[in-house]
């Protein structure tokens, strides 16, 4: 057994020795040939080429390629015929390593098994007119029979880059693809179908642009990872195996498929990550589309696919790019707002209907299953669809269930304050897209709130166990099957509104609101927080919240849109004012509030009122034409508070009254008159009526009536008008014919200072000339006897006191 193996170490030494001494010779050989062999292996490169291989010198490099011989070529240049017209060298290397077949040498040919490219560019160029420099490596047509014999296959088994910026630039399909290659190692093997590659690489991506108008993909992004590719000569087809490569700090599984039929070659990519952050996939787009995705951002990692496809045709058209995204229990935030615990599937294409042509005015995302929170409220989108990404449309139905005390946290506490109540939202929504804002929206179906108690916070308003459907037609928005209670007041609703999602986002004071309102007991007071002024319309910029965005417009259009109210009302009570049977037509406009036509049964008579109320803040100013029909003069008065004054009050008076009164004032926005703020003119009849108590007649009875009752005071008729005017009532000649005096007054009553009234005062009892039934005849009696001329001034210190009046007429 020693002996054997003595006997094969002795062989295997000596084949050693044969071919260090074959490759000593050889590299003998060429160190000593070097221009004879370099120019074969040019010739021999030439022949396949058209145009021209230069090399400046060529050293042997003994060690690098054992057992093989390898040269170095030093200052190599590869130029097309057209070079001097373009002037792009398809190779300019420093070095270029080349490892010969030591036995192709022997027999009298050279084949190379390996090329090393060391700092070299390689530019490979096309025109405009679609002519490139790769032309050539056609091979040369044979001029005969003995030239297509003799030229040889020119195979390279391995190719190594060091050090290599490498360039494809399609200047008539606007295409740049440039590579800075630190390192790639290629292994080729040639079966008879074509060849295989494997190639490993570490390269920077400086460009990948399919489109250099839109930018580049993955800029300055590192790749690495090892490609396994494989030739067919009979279809010319180059594929690349689906395998691992790290595109900066991501896995991706990439492959792709290249058409080299063609003059223009097409091509097609595959690209899988599995587990990717959202801002990393949208980096490594082309800007055009990164700088869109970015105003998005999805926390936690996703899965994605895509399909980059171009066809080779030379019309310079964009790729087809399909794209499809997994989202799993994630946080997603957009322009308007932010979505929890969000699950969808998305895909993107740039054709979305196949027999229409490639770009943005053909592509769409859409997101199938989309569940999430958006801001506290659940939501379901079975299919969101945005298309025509050159001037974007979002559809989709939407369905949300949950509680409306959810949004208090949303709304931040300034428009809406919600507590108690559930939405049910239904709504198929279809709406422009500008700069990431949803703009002339197009709604179907109807937002259901039940139970809900609600606070309208800048005019604390306090809804409570109310609801309300909103039906949304399109353009059109309906409001039915409402109810509302504001303190003891409920009333029903239906309402229309014409054209209001036109008007919503650009012009809310066009809007026209439709409100029919009904209720079984108004309680009137608890609607003074109307009487405030309203809030100007503030257009504000696009927020990251689009729930309190939506609030903040919702409350802007409440206040700017024009309302027509039809109200009926069984029962209305303002503080001392109860009505019955309350009809009315208000319109609440831009600047106030109008009363078109109020009819109302008070104190049994009836009143029918127009009028208005300018808004402007904490005072208010009013107008109201208003006809009176025989109320109770007493309760009258005791439900206006007796009209902001004290003089004659409830208490001083009774009888029927009927009056047409035109005037002005100012009113708080609690709902009170100002006082002596009042301007006008009252016209009225009163009768059946009695002064009880009034002061200044009290104050007569003193000084010359003694045995006459002044207290309560019989009116049977009485007609008059009096002017309003601020703190003064003018008070034009009026006849008063009681049962205790007859008497004319004109003059000026002061409800501060200014209490300036003539009396007329015949000391004859009414009661003698009772049995006079000329009416003539009496009125001629009433004057006879003593006269007394009497003038009712300020006493200066805020009562009356009564002095002859000198200048009686």
């Amino acid at each position: 057994m020693a002996r054997w193996l003595k006997i094969s170490l002795k062989i295997l030494a000596s084949f050693f020795i044969l071919i260090v001494l074959v490759w000593l010779g050889a590299a003998y050989y060429i160190n000593h040939n070097n221009k004879a062999i370099l120019g074969t292996i040019l010739n021999q490169l030439n022949a396949n080429v058209n145009g021209k291989i230069n090399v400046e010198n060529m050293e042997t490099t003994l060690l690098k390629g054992f057992p093989g011989v390898s040269v170095s070529l030093k200052k190599v240049q590869l130029r097309d015929s057209l070079w001097a017209n373009h002037k792009h060298d398809l190779l300019n290397a420093e070095d270029i390593d080349v490892s010969l077949n030591i036995f192709s040498l022997i027999a009298g040919s050279i084949k190379i098994n390996k090329i090393g490219i060391n700092n070299a560019a390689i530019y490979l160029y096309t025109d405009s007119s679609g002519y490139s420099n790769t032309s050539m490596f056609k091979s040369k047509k044979a001029t005969d029979s003995s030239t297509k014999k003799n030229s040889s296959a020119f195979e390279i088994k391995r190719v190594d880059f060091n050090n290599v910026n490498l360039i494809v630039d399609n200047q008539k399909r606007f295409k740049l693809f440039q590579f800075l290659v630190d390192d790639l190692e290629g292994k080729i093997d040639y079966p008879d179908s074509g060849w295989n590659g494997n190639l490993k690489l570490n390269t920077m991506i400086k460009s990948f642009a399919f489109n250099t108008r839109k930018g580049s993909f993955l800029k300055d992004k590192t790749l690495k990872g090892t490609l396994v590719a494989h030739y067919n000569n009979k279809n010319k087809v180059v594929t690349i195996d689906p395998e691992k490569l790290n595109i900066g700090d991501d896995e991706f599984f990439i492959g792709a498929k290249i058409d080299l039929a063609k003059n223009e070659s097409a091509f097609s990519i595959d690209i899988r990550a599995d587990k990717i952050l959202y801002k990393n996939l949208a980096l490594i787009l082309s800007p055009n589309i990164s700088s869109k995705l970015l105003k998005f951002a999805i926390d936690e990692p996703i899965a994605v696919t895509g399909h980059i496809i171009d066809d080779g045709s030379k019309s310079g058209k964009d790729p087809l790019i399909n794209v499809r995204m997994i989202v799993k229990d994630n946080t997603v935030t957009i322009p308007s707002g932010q979505l929890t615990k969000c699950n969808f599937t998305g895909t993107f294409t740039n054709k979305d209907t196949l027999s229409r042509a490639i770009g943005d005015e053909n592509s769409a995302i859409k997101f199938y299953g989309l569940t999430g929170d958006y801001y506290n409220a659940p939501l379901k989108i079975d299919t969101f669809l945005i298309s025509n990404l050159a001037r974007p449309v979002a559809a989709g139905f939407v369905t949300s269930q949950f509680p409306l005390e959810k949004l208090n946290s949303s709304i931040g506490g300034e428009t809406f304050s919600f507590k108690n109540g559930t939405a049910d939202v239904r709504l198929y929504c279809k709406a422009d897209i500008d700069n990431f804002r949803f703009t002339k929206p197009v709604l179907t179906g109807n937002v259901a709130i039940k139970d809900a108690d609600i606070t309208y916070l800048p005019r604390n308003m306090k809804l409570v166990n109310s609801s309300l459907t909103l039906n949304f037609n399109q353009k059109d928005l309906n409001i039915t099957g409402s109810r509302f209670q504001l303190g003891k007041s409920i009333l029903n609703m239906n309402c229309s509104i014409e054209n209001f999602l036109n008007f919503y986002y650009t012009d809310p004071e066009k809007i026209l609101v439709n409100l029919k309102l009904s209720s079984p007991q108004l309680y009137l007071s608890e609607f003074m927080p109307f009487l405030g002024s309203r809030k100007s319309v503030k257009r504000k910029p696009v927020s990251k919240n689009a729930v309190k965005e939506v609030s903040d417009q919702l409350s802007a259009v409440m206040e700017a849109a024009k309302v027509q109210i039809q109200l009926n009302v069984n029962k209305a009570i303002y503080n001392r004012f109860v009505a019955n049977n309350l009809n009315a037509s208000v319109s609440m406009l831009g600047d106030g509030i109008y009363f078109n036509k109020i009819s109302v049964n008070h104190a049994g008579g009836n009143l029918n009122l127009i009028g208005n109320i300018k808004q402007s803040g904490a005072i208010n100013k009013f107008t109201i034409n208003s006809i009176i029909s025989k109320v109770s003069v007493k309760d009258f008065f005791y439900a206006f508070e007796n009209f902001g004054q004290t003089s004659i009050t409830n208490q001083n008076i009774k009888g029927y009254l009927s009056a047409k009164v035109n005037a002005v004032g100012s009113i708080t926005d609690k709902g009170n008159i100002v006082s002596r703020s009042m301007y006008g003119q009252v016209v009225f009849n009163l009768n059946n009526a009695a002064l009880i108590g009034f002061e200044p007649l009290v104050k007569v009875q003193k000084l010359a009536f003694a045995n006459r009752d002044f207290s309560n005071i019989a009116i049977e008729k009485l007609d008059g008008t009096l002017t309003l005017n601020g703190d003064k009532i003018m008070i034009s000649p009026m006849q008063f014919n009681t049962s205790v005096l007859n008497f004319n007054m004109k003059g000026i009553y002061g409800l501060g200072l200014g209490t300036d009234i003539a009396m007329d005062i015949p000391l004859r009892n009414p009661k003698k000339d009772e049995n006079i039934t000329d009416k003539a005849a009496k009125e001629q009696a009433r004057m006879k006897g003593i006269v007394l001329h009497l003038k009712a001034v300020d006493d200066g210190k805020g009562g009356i006191k009564v002095r002859w009046n000198k200048d009686h007429d």
